[in-house]
Order: C-alpha cells, then sequence, then structure tokens
C-alpha cells in the first residue's frame, strides 16, 4: 500500500495516462467492473480488501473507522482520517450522514477493510460540495472498521421521558449503564479521557436519578456507582484536574470507606495539588489495606522526595527573605 492510502492496482484505475491503454473507459468505470454490486441498481460498488469478524455493523451502533475519501483521477484524499491514531466514535444517521457511506457500512465487520464506488446520488448529489466536491461527483471511499458499539437500546432510553425512565424495568436501565460505561473504557483506552469522562458521568446520572423502591436495591445501585465514581476520577486526573479528581475519590469513599482504589486515588489528587498532608494520610490508609502494592507505594515514595523538595524549597526562600536572621543564629 501505498503513503497515501492507495494500493497500487488502485493507483492504476486512476491513473490518467492509464486511460491510453483501455479506449475511453474512465478510471471509476474500469474499477467498477471488478466491484460488488450491493444494492443491484449499481449505486454502492463494493470491494472487501480485508475481510473482518463477527456480526455486521448493526443499523443504530456508533463506529469508529478510518477512511479517505478519493475524486476521480486524483490520488490525493479530499477527506482523511488516516493522520488519527484513534478517530473518535461516530453515530450512524447523525454523525454519518452521507447516506452511500453509511449503507457501506451496514455491509461491513469488525476489522474489515474495504472501498466502495459511490455514484452521485449516492454521495454528494447533482449540487456537490463546493469547493471540494463537484457537481455529480462519483466517490471512492476506503473504510476500515476499527469497532461498533450497538446503542440502540441506549437511543430508545433517552428517547424516553423522565417520568418513563423511571419506570423501565431495573434490569434494562443497567443495561443502558453498562453500554455507557463500555464506552467510556473504550474511549479511556485509546486516550480520548474527556470522551470517557462524558459516558461516566451520564452513567452516573442514570443511576443518580433513578428512584429506589428498596434498602436492597439501593445498595445495589451505589455498588454499580462506586467503579464508575473510581473511572471518572482517574479520567479528571489525566485531564489534569486534580480538585475534580477528588470530589469524585471522595464520592467513592462515602459509598465504600474503605476501598483502596478511592483512597490511592485521593492520595494522587492530593500529591497533584500539593497537599502532602493529606496526601500521605489517604496514601497510608491504602498502603494499610495492601502493603505490598507496587503503585501505592512507588508513589509514597514519589511523595517523601516531593515534600522534601518543598521543605527545602521553603527553607531557602526564608534564608533569603530574612539573612539577618540566620547570622545571628550562626552567632
Amino acid at each position: 500500500m501505498s503513503e497515501n492510502g492507495l494500493s497500487t492496482r488502485i493507483q492504476q484505475f486512476l491513473n490518467p495516462l492509464g486511460c491510453q491503454d483501455h479506449g475511453t473507459q474512465s478510471p471509476f468505470l474500469r474499477l467498477g467492473q471488478h466491484m460488488q454490486d450491493i444494492l443491484g441498481d449499481g449505486g454502492i460498488l463494493k470491494e472487501v480488501v480485508q475481510a473482518g469478524d463477527g456480526p455486521p455493523v448493526p443499523r443504530d451502533s456508533s463506529v469508529s473507522i478510518h477512511f479517505s475519501g478519493y475524486l476521480e483521477y486524483s490520488d490525493q484524499p479530499f477527506e482523511t482520517t488516516n493522520y488519527m491514531k484513534y478517530p473518535r466514535m461516530m453515530k450512524l444517521g447523525r454523525d454519518i450522514t452521507l447516506c452511500g457511506l453509511e449503507l457501506g457500512l451496514l455491509t461491513m465487520k469488525k476489522g474489515e477493510y474495504s472501498r466502495f464506488l459511490l455514484l452521485p446520488e449516492y454521495a454528494y448529489g447533482e449540487m456537490g460540495c463546493p469547493p471540494l466536491i463537484p457537481p455529480m461527483a462519483s466517490i471512492l471511499y476506503e473504510v476500515q472498521v476499527l469497532e461498533f458499539l450497538d446503542s440502540a437500546q441506549v437511543d430508545e432510553f433517552f428517547a424516553l421521558s423522565p417520568d418513563e425512565q423511571n419506570c423501565v424495568p431495573l434490569s434494562d436501565l443497567l443495561s443502558v449503564v453498562d453500554i455507557e460505561r463500555n464506552f467510556g473504557n473504550r474511549c479511556f483506552k485509546q486516550s480520548r479521557f474527556d470522551d470517557a469522562k462524558d459516558r461516566y458521568k451520564q452513567a452516573v446520572m442514570l443511576l443518580s436519578t433513578r428512584e429506589t423502591k428498596s434498602e436492597e436495591e439501593k445498595r445495589g445501585i451505589a455498588s454499580l456507582q462506586l467503579p464508575l465514581y473510581l473511572n471518572l476520577s482517574l479520567a479528571m486526573l489525566r485531564l489534569d484536574r486534580p480538585l475534580r479528581s477528588l470530589d469524585y475519590s471522595l464520592q467513592a469513599l462515602l459509598i465504600d470507606p474503605r476501598n483502596t482504589k478511592a483512597l490511592f486515588r485521593c492520595g494522587q489528587a492530593y500529591l497533584e495539588i500539593a497537599e502532602y498532608e493529606k496526601a500521605q494520610e489517604y496514601l497510608t490508609m491504602a498502603q494499610a489495606r495492601k502493603p505490598f502494592d507496587p503503585d501505592i507505594n512507588n508513589l509514597l515514595r514519589k511523595l517523601s522526595i516531593s515534600y522534601k523538595d518543598f521543605l527545602d524549597k521553603e527553607k531557602d526562600m526564608c534564608s533569603k527573605m530574612f539573612p539577618n536572621l540566620n547570622s545571628t543564629v550562626k552567632k
């Protein structure tokens, strides 16, 4: 595959000089002869370059894809995500609105890499999209599905009114919360901490607004909130927002005062804001719970070094502010 994302075989179809060997056939027309007609009207043609695994992309899913779009006779994309390590998740029908691309995605599986040739009526139509896309332009898309998440159940839940949401079976609510949490975890693993934070907060909100019918149900919801607060705390640390991280860690401790991760997160947050004594207090409690945990012990060592540096700087500052006091003490 070349640096611009096109294989050598595709480049030969798009090379204008190649037309000399194929009469008056255009590059896209020649390329289409090697592709599958997925609708039966010739509007969307597909070539699978690398097969995927599992079920196809669901209609109501959110997808993470690499894609590049090309005009005929051009080997440079007019749009591409190839510069991004982790493309953002996009909702079908909302973030992906090009008809042909969306219909093509519904035929793909996770890990699949395919090409789609779209006629104008499945692309940008009679008007095009000036200044990049001319009128009545056919478009070639190269697409790779990195992952997808079926969010139909989440969409249906949020379409309900607050009263209706509160009346759905608890199992349905927990399923929606689990989807949001998994979505957040995927974003976190891709270092998209702001997106992860939003998903975790959404899940916490859903649990917090639920009217519980018994103490057992209340405890069950609290146990589900606990890991979400811990995830939020860590996401906020990654976003350099230690005070917000501390808030979520303390929320977790309200649910489980002896939770080691929550104690550790409090210690991390207090260290970030240079509250060394508080950091020492919470990290010591965490160490008492897990004496041989390397993360806790390493952070305690870091705290010791940071606190010593802080005291040394304070001592040096005082000596500069009160030089006569130092000489008097020496005498």
